[in-house]
């Protein structure tokens, strides 16, 4: 990577990699029960582990994308991770943002996040209007997300940043009730997120409830440090896992990821 970074000067991205769109891909793959999972890159954490390296080894494990962001970066790194990810891999690659200014045209997608496990109406809407003209040009592929803050056990930053409480562990009901809100009123991606560093990860029934409440596809993070919780939160309905902080303490778990969502996708396509 280089080491001087370079600001956002929201140049459209007239080089996607997609065939399709994010969502769509997703809607094809839960149609043929084929499951998914994602690595998150945090810009703030770059500097604690040789960037390269683990991009090549996400790739080597056949992760299907990167998630690039986190809820407070303090760097402008993001164009230089994603040169660094076109570079050594054909990896789709996926804004994660905290807020407005975490934009980032050269990325293929954005998750446009809609806290809806909060009541904070900055991160309901507020940020959105913000960022709406930039992204309205940024050339992204937007992905409506209905965003839920599930408790790991610890408090993490992005409840701290988001001054938001997280939905109880052990109320799927209430979870369902959400997501099912979230889905009617557009947003089309349900992301059950318990958070950087979670101490648990969304428990399985939680995931269950959702699944049984809404059609969008679900992504799971947060607390994902093992090859049995990721096939849990897989078989109890996510469609997409996303791993972070498990891969920087244990670079093990790559592998172990790749082989649980292989078993999957073997197993759908003996059954198709």
């Amino acid at each position: 990577m280089q080491s001087t970074p370079q600001r956002n000067t929201l140049t459209p991205n007239t080089t996607k990699r997609l065939p399709h769109s994010l969502l769509t891909t997703l809607i094809s793959r839960r149609e043929q029960g084929r499951k998914s999972f994602a690595v998150l890159l945090d810009p703030d954490k770059v500097e604690q582990y040789d960037f390269d390296q683990t991009v090549s080894r996400a790739a080597q494990h056949q992760a299907d994308f990167f998630l690039v962001g986190g809820s407070l970066i303090t760097d402008y790194v993001q164009r230089d991770m994603i040169a660094t990810i076109r570079r050594l891999t054909q990896i789709p690659v996926i804004l994660f943002p905290g807020n407005s200014l975490h934009i980032e045209p050269s990325a293929d997608s954005l998750l446009l996040l809609s806290l809806i496990s909060g009541r904070n109406p900055e991160l309901l809407i507020g940020q959105h209007v913000i960022a709406a003209p930039l992204l309205k040009r940024s050339g992204l592929d937007i992905i409506p997300t209905a965003y839920m803050l599930v408790d790991g056990g610890v408090p993490t930053t992005v409840s701290y940043i988001s001054n938001t409480t997280p939905l109880p562990h052990d109320k799927p009901g209430v979870a369902a009730c959400t997501a099912m809100a979230g889905e009617l009123l557009g947003l089309r991606l349900t992301y059950l997120d318990a958070g950087s560093g979670a101490r648990r990860p969304v428990p399985p029934a939680l995931i269950a409830a959702v699944r049984a409440a809404v059609d969008s596809p679900i992504v799971v993070g947060g607390g994902i440090n093992s090859g049995e919780r990721a096939y849990e939160a897989l078989n109890a309905g996510a469609d997409l896992i996303v791993v972070g902080n498990g891969i920087e303490q244990n670079p093990d778990l790559l592998p172990e990821l790749a082989n649980v969502v292989a078993s999957f996708n073997s197993l759908s396509s003996v059954n198709q």
